[in-house]
């Protein structure tokens, strides 16, 4: 049985697949989840062996949680489908998860050039992490697209939000329900293509707005 699976929200990276996929490690399996691409990118994962799995409703906790549904490894991954993270970085995520001394890990961002992170991603990363800590006492300083826990316990923390509050979601429900929440760093690189969230100020704000929802 696979130990490991790696839930890939995908939404037009026909580019970045290639490149994402071929950093798979051992043991791990990829799950793409399409939510909506009109550029093949389905069938490119495909051809290269993924797990393909369909999520018609736009929405990045739509496309997060499909896969989680989907998946039937012990400890599961989340990793943006972009090219800005590499994959060969997962057992450093994963690692403390598999060995039962951490329940969540999040991988800390470090850019690897200046362009890597726009600036107004970095504002809104920075404002989040701020909430985080006011709301659940976690002193995080990112939070990471790249992450790890059990299926099992992240299936029990009843997650609703299926847009870009996804990810706060799980990390402050991981806080309440009394979680050992670590970070580890990793390196970030710029991504291929232009991003739906924080690609633009606009993008940005729109998932300030949700995680804010949540945290309320």
């Amino acid at each position: 049985m696979t130990a490991v699976d790696v839930i890939l929200p995908c939404l037009d990276e026909a580019a970045a697949i290639p490149w994402v996929l071929a950093r798979l490690p051992e043991g791990y399996r990829a799950i793409v989840v399409d939510n909506g691409s009109s550029d093949g990118s389905a069938q490119i994962a495909a051809d290269l062996g993924a797990t393909v799995v369909a999520e018609p409703r736009r929405g990045f906790g739509s496309a997060c949680h499909a896969g989680l549904t989907a998946a039937t490894a012990p400890v599961v991954c989340f990793c943006d489908c972009d090219a800005s993270l590499n994959l060969e970085l997962l057992p450093t995520v994963a690692g403390p998860v598999l060995d039962g001394a951490a329940d969540l890990v999040l991988g800390r961002r470090r850019p690897t050039t200046a362009g890597a992170w726009p600036l107004h991603a970095r504002a809104g990363n920075l404002a989040l992490s701020r909430m985080i800590r006011r709301r659940t006492g976690l002193r995080l300083h990112d939070l990471g697209p790249m992450r790890a826990a059990r299926r099992e316990d992240l299936l029990a923390l009843g997650l609703t939000d299926r847009r870009s509050g996804y990810p706060l979601e799980m990390v402050v429900k991981a806080a309440d329900a009394g979680w050992r929440v670590a970070e580890t760093d990793v390196p970030y690189l710029p991504r291929t293509g232009r991003s739906k969230v924080t690609g633009t100020w606009t993008g940005t704000w729109h998932a300030v707005r949700d995680m804010r929802a949540v945290l309320r």
